[in-house]
């Protein structure tokens, strides 16, 4: 039975390497030959991995700014609201809208809120919390979190081909490749 790209059955292949440096070049390698869906395991962070994969664009950065707008604008907003227009009360002569004492409170939930934002948007964005992944099946995964790196080319990708990138990814030197099935 041939598997080409779309097939229900599979997930994908996924190649492992013992060397840090080799999965880093595995990558460069599969990305450079057009494969566009990777992904690569390691028990740490691996230096230029994410960059050899495509992964060029850091979205937390951003989702953080507005987290801090939203917050900052929102709690300066709470209690110009409420010492101008729900509850005003004249203290000491002071205007209602007496920005200077706003400021300690706009100021944590400027960081309180950028920090939510943060913290749920790595997490919304790395596809978690997953409690299941279909490379779970391939049974040396579990090396994943000790000693092995592995690097994952999706059945989804456009150039995907069971044959033609089983050869492709036998060609860098993996311990072995192998199926992951849905």
């Amino acid at each position: 039975m041939s598997h080409v790209a779309g097939d229900p059955t599979i997930f994908g292949l996924l190649a492992e390497f013992v060397h840090p440096e080799e999965v880093v070049e595995a990558a460069s390698k599969a990305f450079e030959a057009g494969y566009r869906q990777l992904d690569a395991y390691s028990p740490y962070p691996v230096d230029g991995l994410a960059e050899a994969c495509g992964f060029t664009k850091n979205r937390v950065a951003p989702i953080t700014l507005i987290g801090g707008l939203v917050g900052g604008f929102g709690g300066f907003f709470m209690q110009w609201f409420s010492a101008v227009v729900h509850y005003p009360i004249n203290v000491g002569g002071r205007p209602l809208n007496s920005w200077p004492s706003f400021i300690p409170i706009t100021f944590e939930m400027t960081v309180l809120f950028a920090t939510l934002f943060g913290v749920v948007g790595m997490l919304l964005l790395n596809g978690l919390p997953r409690l299941h992944h279909p490379v779970f099946h391939v049974p040396r995964f579990e090396l994943a979190s000790r000693s092995r790196f592995f690097l994952s080319i999706q059945a989804t990708d456009p150039k995907f081909e069971l044959s033609a990138t089983r050869e492709f990814l036998q060609s860098l030197n993996p311990q072995g490749v192998d199926v992951v099935p849905w």
